[in-house]
């Protein structure tokens, strides 16, 4: 099997797309084959990347109050976790957390509200606040606000936003196993309205929800098709109280191979070990910066992350660089 690995990587490095029989050999390889994925996955980061490791932060901008019923999520309509829930947070307070993230070496600044998509109010608010963050700072500029019309993320390039996050989560074909109030194809148009306006796009999936071999290797594919520049690949933190409170957690080696899988489809797009890296990949980590190039810094929406400390020393002792050059590679990113 050590032989498909190098191929995949010959190919990825290319450009040449993996086949899907070789694709799912990633998912469906014995354990015992992972160093030799990810060591071939690593070449592939290594000749896009380098040693460098992109820091995103996230601020909650608002939480709870969401309508929509997403079976993975605390904020959700359904779910009964015990969070915070408030409204927007003010124009001083996000830009309090964007200079934080500016002294802790962070290149993106994430501002997340929960909902459907945002009310004229919440989106002038966030407006307000970014075009102060970027007058202040050289931080590159994230917004997750839920589904957009094409004004409103005409708006949000007028203002300066960089990136917008709306991610996948799932397949097409499994979507409705987790979300009912709202479909994969609104999804895709939002993903697409973003990318007209010029805003780089954002979009990741969520791997631990019940989905098969098949449904991974479409979100994938997916990823590619649509041209989305960063994607944050995020394991299925089953947080009591919502829908999916009772899956379990992925085996690290399981981890690994659905982020090599994403980097072989997706060779020169930033990767982010994204929410759930801590539970799921444990001890193992550092491996996945072998394949990846970016991870959060911080806690997530509404659950801890780990301590930025540990994760600056990972990255030393890996041997890798945090990127402060915020400029993008292969376009904007």
């Amino acid at each position: 099997m050590h032989v498909l690995w190098e191929k995949l990587a010959d190919d990825a490095i290319s450009g040449h797309e993996i086949e899907r029989d070789e694709a799912r050999a990633v998912l469906e390889a014995p354990d015992t084959e992972v160093p030799s994925i990810v060591a071939a996955a690593y070449r592939v980061r290594r000749h896009f990347f380098a040693n460098k490791v992109k820091l995103n932060m996230i601020v909650n901008a608002k939480s709870g109050l969401c309508p929509e019923d997403c079976g993975y999520c605390s904020q959700s309509s359904v779910s009964e976790a015990p969070i915070d829930k408030y409204s927007l947070l003010s124009k001083d307070t996000l830009i309090a957390g964007a200079k934080k993230a500016k002294e802790m070496n962070v290149g993106t600044y994430c501002i997340v509200a929960s909902g459907r998509g945002p009310s004229e109010k919440e989106l002038q608010e966030v407006i307000e606040a970014v075009r102060t963050i970027k007058q202040e700072t050289d931080l590159k500029v994230c917004t997750c606000l839920g589904i957009l019309t094409d004004e409103q993320a005409r708006a949000l390039k007028e203002a300066g936003v960089d990136r917008y996050n709306h991610n996948l989560n799932t397949s097409a074909a499994h979507y409705a196993n987790i979300t009912s109030t709202h479909t994969y194809e609104d999804r895709v148009e939002t993903v697409k309205k973003v990318q007209q306006s010029g805003i780089t796009s954002c979009s990741g999936v969520i791997i631990g929800m019940g989905e098969s071999v098949d449904d991974v290797l479409d979100m994938a594919y997916e990823a590619n098709r649509l041209q989305i520049r960063s994607i944050p690949i995020n394991f299925l933190n089953p947080i009591p109280g919502t829908p999916l409170q009772d899956h379990r957690y992925l085996t690290p080696l399981t981890c690994l191979k659905h982020l090599a899988l994403f980097r072989f489809i997706n060779p020169d797009r930033e990767l982010r070990a994204a929410g759930g890296r801590e539970m799921n990949l444990r001890s193992l980590q550092p491996m996945a910066l072998y394949i990846v190039n970016s991870i959060f810094l911080g806690d997530y929406l509404t659950t801890d992350g780990q301590q930025a400390e540990a994760d600056y020393r990972m990255i030393e002792d890996l041997g890798f660089e945090i990127e402060e050059n915020h400029m993008e590679r292969m376009g904007s990113v």
